[in-house]
């Protein structure tokens, strides 16, 4: 990783987008559940999208690339998760209010200022994502900010969302969403592009994502849990550049822990994009208008790959890049070349992707004969490289245009684009879509415009409780250090705290209890999502005195669904506690009758049923 020094001298700017779905009961503009765990598919919808112009009359290069791609898209519907709102068939319902109240919540935590009303906008999305073509989007609050090593980074805005439908599969030019997800509320986090470096990008994310798991709503002693927990409910967007490049998005990192990482490839990856445009400026590099078919030359001189395509009715387009010799192969980032960039627009058209000259042409069994041909027929030089493409025929021609505008770009230009994650483990992006501008918004005319009184802003903060104030109360309440710092980061925190705040006195066996032992019966198949309140009973009966502490795990193992059941479970599986004059009695018994090691034969028979502090002070130690 590069010193701050390196990131100044080369440009280097960067932003953050957070996305983090809320935990209501209800989505953003109707009443279906915000759970789609277990619910059924009883039905489909199947629609095809184009872009409009948005309010200043203009169309954005993003939706008009999208809808160029000419793809059908098919929704899943489900039972309780969706409606006819989901797919545009019915008319947005009154906006959730719960939703405002916690977008409010988090705009106090950045102490951002809010606008005296909130205008619900229309983004238009033609991807596929929303059935409806647009997503439904209102600012809350902005000018707002966080520190982060002592450094303020601006928070811009906070917006408020529907998130998108979940992709289930992609086919070709098809693609199968579910809208089970889609209208679940979300907040956008926005920073302004002052991040310096790609590790201070990943502590204000890490900080921005624990201000939002952290920050919650009264609820008697305990704190309302306002986020969903779990993959894909937080994700962040990253906006970098760097002098001489352009502003890319890489979309939907999951991963903390690797934000930085990414970045630091995307600074490498316009670096060498940057590096190639001048090696093809000074070669006087350019590219053919015209691709040319090759189908003839390659129907019985070439490999399953083409000939597949071929068989099925399909072409094989070529087209000459004058001056590219070489550069197609030029590595960008890890297993990442200029012909990688080039194949992803490509593949845009619904195609496997591109074959051109630096590869290994053996592995399409393509001889050295006839490459030759290829070249004569394409007019290509030693200097020059070729692209081809084999397809169906519209999809080729569609693809051949996708993949000779973006050599073009190299050309002239670090294109602007939205990228998504190619190799997690690479930490690598491919191309997803242009960027998209400001031309694609435009207001929402089936939602009124919400007013926000200062009072009720005000009312808000009151019923807050705050990051920092929870972290003090966590780190208090907890003895252990290590322990607490889990804690903090875990995903049963409000679990851990709706619990303390029933049962008093226990705080370190009821956070190590769910930071080990939940997750050890995890990793052994055992169903552990119980209801917060079956948790509650079960630490009164330890609190109590009536089961151990490995007990609490024996009793969380076979998964009680009520408090009933909790006892139940207890005197059914003979976990009630052996303590005081009854284990005083056993100990004796055992003593009289000789026993070698008393305690270590008393717990392997016993170890659910025995504290073991108890014991050795019962027994002083001794065998």
């Amino acid at each position: 990783m590069h010193d701050l020094e390196y990131y100044k001298k080369i440009g280097f700017k960067c932003g953050l987008e957070i996305h983090q779905r809320l935990a209501t009961k209800e989505k953003l503009f109707c009443s279906c559940s915000t759970d789609p765990c277990k619910d059924r598919v009883i039905g489909y919808v199947e629609r095809r999208q184009r872009a409009v112009a948005g309010e200043l009359g203009a169309m954005d290069r993003s939706t008009s690339f999208e809808s160029s791609r000419g793809r059908s898209f098919v929704y899943n519907i489900f039972k309780n998760t969706s409606c006819l709102v989901d797919i545009d068939e019915e008319p947005p319902h009154q906006v959730n209010r719960e939703a405002i109240a916690i977008a409010l919540r988090f705009a106090s935590a950045f102490d951002a200022r809010i606008p005296d009303e909130i205008e619900p906008m229309r983004k238009e999305v033609v991807d596929g994502s929303d059935p409806s073509a647009f997503q439904r989007s209102m600012m809350v609050a902005y000018d707002g900010k966080i520190e982060v090593n002592g450094k303020p980074i601006p928070i811009t805005s906070v917006f408020l969302e529907e998130e998108s439908s979940g992709i289930e599969s992609i086919k070709g030019d098809a693609a199968v969403y579910n809208v089970d997800r889609i209208g679940i509320p979300l907040v956008e986090i926005d920073t302004d592009p002052s991040i310096a470096t790609p590790g201070e990008a990943r502590s204000a994310a890490l900080k921005i994502g624990l201000i939002l798991r952290l920050t919650g709503g009264k609820e008697g002693d305990a704190v309302a849990s306002e986020v969903q927990r779990g993959i894909g409910t937080i994700r962040q967007d990253v906006n970098v550049s760097i002098a001489g490049g352009t502003r890319v998005e890489v979309k939907g990192l999951q991963e903390i822990d690797s934000v930085d990482v990414f970045i630091e490839n995307e600074v490498t990856r316009q670096l060498k994009l940057l590096e190639i445009k001048k090696i093809l400026l000074e070669r006087k590099a350019s590219v053919e208008n015209k691709p040319k078919e090759l189908t003839k030359i390659l129907e019985y001189e070439s490999g399953k790959i083409i000939k597949d395509a071929i068989s099925h009715g399909g072409i094989v387009l070529g087209a000459r890049l004058c001056g590219f010799a070489g550069i197609l192969g030029m590595e960008i980032n890890p297993d990442r070349r200029l012909g990688s960039e080039i194949s992803d627009y490509a593949k845009m058209a619904g195609v496997r992707g591109v074959i051109h000259s630096d590869e290994e042409l053996g592995k399409y069994e393509l001889n050295d004969q006839t490459v030759a041909k290829i070249k004569e027929h394409l007019g290509a030089g030693s200097g020059d490289a070729f692209v081809m493409i084999a397809a169906e025929r519209q999809a080729c021609e569609k693809a051949m245009e996708f993949a000779l505008s973006r050599a073009r770009m190299a050309l002239s230009e670090v294109p602007p684009e939205t990228r998504a994650v190619a190799d997690s483990r690479k930490c690598t992006t491919r191309f997803m879509r242009p960027l998209p501008g400001g031309s694609r918004m435009y207001p929402e005319t089936d939602a009124e415009p919400i007013e926000i009184a200062e009072s009720y802003y005000g009312a808000i903060k009151e019923h807050t409780v705050y990051m920092d104030e929870r972290i003090a109360k966590i780190k208090k309440d907890l003895s252990n250090q290590q322990i607490a710092e889990q804690m903090v980061y875990s995903i049963r925190l409000p679990l851990y705290e709706y619990i303390t705040s029933k049962v008093k006195g226990i705080n370190l066996v009821v956070a190590t209890i769910l930071l080990e032992k939940v997750k050890e019966l995890e990793r052994a198949g055992i169903e552990t999502e119980l209801d917060r309140d079956v948790f509650v009973e079960i630490f009164k009966r330890y609190s109590e005195g009536e089961i151990t502490k490995a007990g609490i795990g024996e009793v969380i193992r076979y998964s009680p669904k009520s408090a009933i059941e909790v006892r139940k479970i207890i005197k059914e599986k003979s976990l009630q506690k052996i303590s005081g004059n009854e284990l005083k009695h056993i100990v004796d018994r055992m003593s009289y009758e000789g026993k070698a090691d008393i305690v270590k034969e008393l717990m392997s028979k016993y170890r659910l049923n025995v504290d073991g502090e108890e014991l050795n002070k019962l027994t002083g130690g001794r065998k």
